[in-house]
């Protein structure tokens, strides 16, 4: 992870640009994804080189992957309606997101 990335894992965020608020679990130093995968999603061409993030959305399925410019924090302190949720975290305090502890 970047050490200059913005937001963290567990972090409640909301994006600017098409109004959905979710719970980042996972941050690239920089764009992961294919050219192809650029060209045709990120049409605003975000900057590649700055974190990005994957973003579980509340009350839905999906996960984006969002860049850094088009996300806020949000500070609803309300936890996020999705099904991966309790895969990936072990609890919701503070309004934040707690990663769950892995086992080997």
């Amino acid at each position: 992870m970047s050490e200059s990335a913005r937001f963290y894992v567990g972090q409640l965020v909301h994006h600017v640009k098409f109004d959905y608020r979710g719970v980042i679990v996972d941050v690239d130093a920089d764009f992961q994804g294919t050219e192809d995968w650029y060209q045709q999603v990120a049409r605003s061409r975000p900057p590649k080189d700055r974190p990005w993030y994957h973003v579980l959305v509340d009350n839905s399925d999906n996960i984006t992957y969002v860049a850094e410019r088009n996300l806020v924090a949000d500070d609803s302190q309300m936890p996020v309606n999705h099904p991966y949720i309790e895969q990936v975290f072990g609890s919701f305090s503070n309004g934040a997101y707690q990663r769950r502890e892995r086992m080997n």
